[in-house]
């Protein structure tokens, strides 16, 4: 079992420089990965969460935490697709994969925020074939020096995006969500799964119907990641032997406080389950 934690630049943090001490206490204590979540904007439950507390930008977060580490991985949890494009996304998350030495992996997932879409002029009924595109188009940008694509939201011909990510192919893709389209998602484009929230006999009936997807969809496996984002609290030996029972290959923690003595000290607590 490996474990994540993520930095918690959504919950209203004033210091940015906090966060990235946590990212580097996460890679001194022997956890194996850091996260960071993504939203554009203070609407809907963010809002109603923060106020106007600050919530900072997610890749310009991992990238400082990328540069201030050297070992632990470095993820998105998860990066909402319909908010970004996925041409200028694929060079920035290349670029990122490269200056981190290959330690990126990119979680991306549907949203579920409808006044943020709004906000922005995304059509939110649509977002779920936009983001079957979206992870078209970014895996052939990345491996290929002449990629074309024809869909609804997405077409070219013979363009060419560099630099390639120094992961080959790329970097591993795990996408979020619990629901049946998200599960189909996973099948189809994703060499991951990063539920939030799903108890062990939920991962169990989930990763029934994600096999059952691969299989129908002729893929050669079930995705090689299920990682698993909850709350810290829920944590203890007896509930991570059950996760990893059911195949979870990686627990990716977060607590839930905007107090950073109190993120330090549950990161601190929770070490024993390391290494």
């Amino acid at each position: 079992m490996r474990f994540g934690f993520v930095v918690p630049n959504n919950i209203g943090i004033e210091d940015p420089q906090d966060l990235i001490r946590l990212g580097v206490l996460a890679e001194e204590l022997g956890f194996d990965s850091v996260w960071v979540n993504h939203h554009i904007l203070h609407v809907g439950y963010v809002r109603e969460r923060l106020g106007t507390k600050p919530y900072q930008d997610a890749l310009i977060t991992l990238t400082w935490l990328a540069a201030n580490t050297s070992k632990v991985r470095i993820g998105t949890s998860v990066l909402v697709m319909p908010y970004v494009h996925p041409m200028a996304l694929a060079k920035q998350l290349a670029t990122l994969d490269q200056f981190s030495n290959g330690r990126l992996i990119v979680g991306l997932g549907a949203g579920s925020l409808p006044e943020e879409n709004a906000a922005l002029g995304i059509p939110y009924e649509s977002r779920g074939r936009y983001c079957n595109e979206f992870l078209q188009v970014l895996r052939k940008l990345w491996t290929e020096d002449d990629a074309s694509f024809s869909g609804e939201f997405f077409s070219f011909e013979n363009i060419c995006s560099s630099p390639k990510p120094q992961q080959r192919p790329h970097p591993l893709i795990v996408v979020g969500g619990n629901r049946p389209a998200a599960l189909l998602r996973v099948a189809r484009y994703g060499d991951g799964w990063h539920p939030m929230n799903v108890a062990p006999d939920g991962v169990r009936r989930r990763m029934e119907a994600l096999g059952q997807h691969t299989r129908e969809l002729g893929r050669e496996h079930v995705p090689q990641a299920v990682q698993v984002r909850l709350d810290m609290s829920r944590l203890d030996a007896e509930t991570i032997a059950a996760y990893e029972g059911e195949g979870v290959t990686d627990l990716i923690v977060h607590v839930a406080t905007s107090n950073v003595d109190k993120q330090r000290t549950a990161m601190q607590e929770f070490a024993r389950f390391l290494g």
